[in-house]
């Protein structure tokens, strides 16, 4: 699974507490037999958890290319490109 890795510390005071946090992350998900499907995240430990957040789901790593683009044009005429990802919890409401 490929998507981003939310971490509370983020959005207090700026300081990564989990590795690979603020930006595209990857993990997996193994079956149990008798317990079913975990996901699991060896760089940080973590075992499910609304920390991840799900982009996309292969069956290999690399088909799961966070960001991928097509540049047409002179070479000359592409300067630069800035991407921001910002990844912060909401309250949500209660459904009526």
């Amino acid at each position: 699974m490929s998507g981003y890795l939310y971490d509370e510390s983020l959005d207090a005071d700026g300081e990564v507490a989990m590795v690979g946090s603020g930006v595209t992350h990857a993990w997996l998900q193994v079956f149990l037999p008798g317990a079913g499907w975990f996901t699991y995240d060896p760089t940080n430990n973590l075992i499910g958890g609304s920390q991840l957040i799900r982009v996309a789901v292969v069956r290999d790593p690399s088909f799961a290319a966070p960001i991928s683009g097509i540049w047409y044009g002179e070479p000359d005429a592409y300067k630069e490109m800035n991407v921001t990802v910002q990844v912060t919890r909401r309250k949500m409401g209660r459904i009526a």
